[in-house]
């Protein structure tokens, strides 16, 4: 049988649940996954692999309306993710109406592409309204092939997967075949607290916040990490910190677990909080943090 191979493009607004069907796919946890919006800044790969096939899967940004250079960087993503695709997901949900994503709908009518749309979420809808979205959505989209699941329960994601491998070109693998993702371990430790950096804090301040890694040092027993947390206020810099620093030592705390069930080995953890002023707008600011590509 002749070996498949290919790109598969997740894209779809904010909070339909794109990194966590990703995850789901990959069977590891690429994507950080949050019940806040524009949690994804960077495209994520992830690689599945079988004997006669590969599976290069992309998480995408949300589809947003730019406010900052920042929103600008996260939709090139988006944008690229339309070039590349050998297969596009099209991912929605049982609330989502096409206002809100007006902008890439006519991209996906007229893609000569395969697409698979998919309509997520059904776990928390009743029939008549998931039937209702699911007709809606085959009027707005007659060439993709749509397709329900729950991606959080994991209902219909094998039938997902068992679809992208039927629709997969032939073509040999593009990554080594023990590769799970395009990204070093450096962009995961970072993920990780910003990760709880959403998690921890409301309003404005986890958008507001970048993060960096400093120094990854890998001894024998331990990996010791030094990561920056990036502000644009001072007022925001106090909130991060929190009183007594007890606010700063829960995400330290949080996140340094999760990096060693990553990373399968102890983490020492030291985090810092550094004040740049308006670094979503200021083009050399998101060049150093990796957003400017």
């Amino acid at each position: 049988m002749a070996h498949k191979a290919g790109f598969v493009n997740i894209i779809g607004s904010p909070n339909v649940g794109k990194s966590t069907l990703m995850n789901a796919l990959v069977g590891e946890r690429l994507s950080i996954i949050t019940s806040k919006a524009q949690t994804t800044r960077d495209r994520i790969l992830g690689i599945v692999n079988g004997d006669d096939f590969q599976i290069v899967y992309s998480d995408t940004p949300g589809v947003i309306h730019p406010g900052y250079k920042l929103h600008e960087s996260m939709m090139k993503s988006v944008e690229t993710a339309f070039k590349d695709a050998d297969i596009m997901l099209f991912m929605t949900d049982v609330f989502e109406t096409e206002a809100k994503v007006e902008s890439i709908l006519s991209k996906i009518q007229k893609t000569q592409k395969p697409v698979l749309l998919l309509v997520n979420k059904i776990d928390v809808a009743d029939q008549k309204t998931v039937e209702k979205r699911i007709e809606f959505w085959k009027e707005q989209v007659p060439n993709a092939e749509t397709l329900i699941l729950s991606a959080l329960e994991g209902f219909n994601v094998d039938v997902v997967l068992n679809r992208i491998i039927e629709l997969l070109p032939e073509s040999p693998p593009y990554f080594p075949k023990d590769q799970l993702t395009d990204k070093p371990e450096r962009f995961f430790v970072a993920e990780m607290i910003r990760e709880q950096i959403f998690e921890t804090y409301q309003k404005e301040v986890p958008y507001s916040s970048a993060v960096i890694v400093e120094s990854f040092k890998e001894e024998e027993e331990i990996i010791r990490i030094r990561s920056e947390i990036i502000v644009e206020r001072d007022s925001q810099k106090g909130i991060i910190i929190g009183h007594q620093g007890k606010s700063l030592k829960k995400v330290g705390t949080q996140a340094r677990r999760k990096m060693e069930r990553f990373l399968q080995k102890k983490v020492f953890l030291e985090l810092y909080v550094r004040v740049n002023k308006d670094w979503r707008k200021d083009q050399n600011s998101l060049n150093k943090l990796g957003y400017g590509q």
